[in-house]
């Protein structure tokens, strides 16, 4: 009788190039593991995407499935699961195990065989689910567990020299995306064939800059008409009319890495009431982007904005914060929550900190200007300023198209 092992390690074929050098993930984990010594933790059990991707280079597809990265004094390895075969391996800058499905829990087993049992814990306290806490506690029998959750964010969100090169080669990615949804824009042509030629354009480009990469999860919001009033409105079938107001949103994903270029358009033509709520917006754009200073305050700078607003009669249509961090996040996984423009986040900018400006004014359907509009740059913090990393150009001079 075959016996079934509850796991096993399955290092087929060699090792992929990944987004950086091995010397840039040898930094993270060292600073890393200061960080779980000062908490008091034996070892670190993370199971988000965007961790697991920050640390090993792995990004993992769940489906259904636990992923993980352990990571202790001595000890660094993903852990996946059978149906990816090598893959988790080779995309991995370190070790990896993969667990096998042929009895419930063995990626837990996987997790003690690298821990051990009676051990102090770190665990990520805004992802892992009650059931799999249960589960954690059960097979590894923890002294006691303590939250990295805030820990790690705050590493992640400063960036390293080559993690900037990274993002600044996605916001120009994004450009061309942008680039290639203007073109696109015809009285007629629906939401959908717009985006697809701002995605197709996308793709081709990642694939050209980084032959060695996996190619996932890059996508466009292009919204048109009422279908503007929201930041993150799927894209429909619509078809695009003679003054619609337009909303671009390219989104390239490189290695898990997210960047962003939204823009504010009108096809053919602009009405002056809608004119003039969109200068309102661009002027707010252009003041918030001078006020990301290093030393400035998040909520300093949104209290800021808001009074550029308020003087105008045009607070009560802001829908959202005006900006927050770039790195490993995604819609689906990862925020950096510590680097956001609201009121609540009193985090100090400081250079290595990259953030977006992207003032988003929404004006009811039936009133005069009615639609969503949204401008978009990201930002490097710098030692003297920022450096603006978005090339697209916004405002009505450039964006009234079709």
């Amino acid at each position: 009788m075959t016996t079934r092992p509850e796991m096993y390690r399955f290092h087929n074929g060699e090792k992929a190039v990944l987004p950086f050098e091995p010397a840039e993930y040898e930094a993270r984990i060292t600073e890393l593991r200061e960080r779980i010594e000062a908490t008091g933790a034996a070892a670190a059990v993370f199971t988000s995407m965007h961790n697991v991707a920050y640390y090993s280079g792995f990004l993992y597809c769940a489906f259904g499935r636990p992923y993980g990265l352990v990571v202790t004094e001595t000890e660094c390895v993903t852990v996946s699961a059978g149906i990816d075969a090598g893959q988790p391996w080779r995309r991995s800058f370190c070790d990896n195990i993969t667990y096998t499905d042929w009895q419930r829990d063995n990626f837990w087993r996987a997790i003690a065989s690298i821990t051990g049992t009676g051990k102090v814990i770190g665990y990520e306290g805004d992802h892992l689910t009650l059931m799999q806490r249960d589960n954690l506690e059960d097979f590894l029998q923890p002294l006691t567990m303590v939250d990295l959750f805030e820990t790690t964010m705050r590493q992640r969100m400063y960036k390293s020299e080559a993690e900037i090169a990274l993002i600044r080669q996605g916001a120009q990615v994004a450009d061309v995306g942008g680039y290639a949804i203007r073109d696109a824009i015809k009285t007629g042509v629906r939401e959908i064939d717009v985006a697809m030629a701002g995605r197709g354009a996308m793709e081709a480009e990642i694939a050209r800059r980084f032959p060695d990469a996996e190619y996932r999860d890059t996508w466009v919001w292009f919204q048109s008409g009422l279908n503007t009033d929201g930041a993150h409105n799927p894209v429909t079938g619509r078809r695009l009319e003679r003054g619609d107001i337009l909303s671009l949103n390219t989104f390239p994903m490189i290695s898990g890495y997210y960047t962003a270029l939204e823009r504010t358009l009108f096809v053919r033509e602009v009405d002056p009431a809608s004119l003039k709520i969109w200068q309102a917006n661009v002027a707010a754009h252009e003041y918030g982007m001078s006020l990301l200073q290093p030393g400035a305050r998040c909520s300093e700078i949104t209290q800021k904005i808001n009074a550029f607003f308020e003087e105008r009669d045009l607070l009560q249509h802001r829908t959202f914060g005006y900006g927050h961090s770039f790195g490993v996040l995604s819609h689906y996984y990862g925020r950096e929550a510590g680097l956001e423009l609201r009121e609540d986040i009193d985090t100090v900018l400081e250079p290595g900190m990259v953030i977006s400006m992207e003032p988003m004014l929404t004006i009811a359907q039936g009133q005069p200007g009615a639609g969503g509009y949204r401008e978009h740059d990201i930002l490097v913090i710098t030692e003297d300023g920022n450096d603006n990393i978005t090339g697209y150009p916004y405002g009505p001079e450039f964006n009234v198209v079709g």
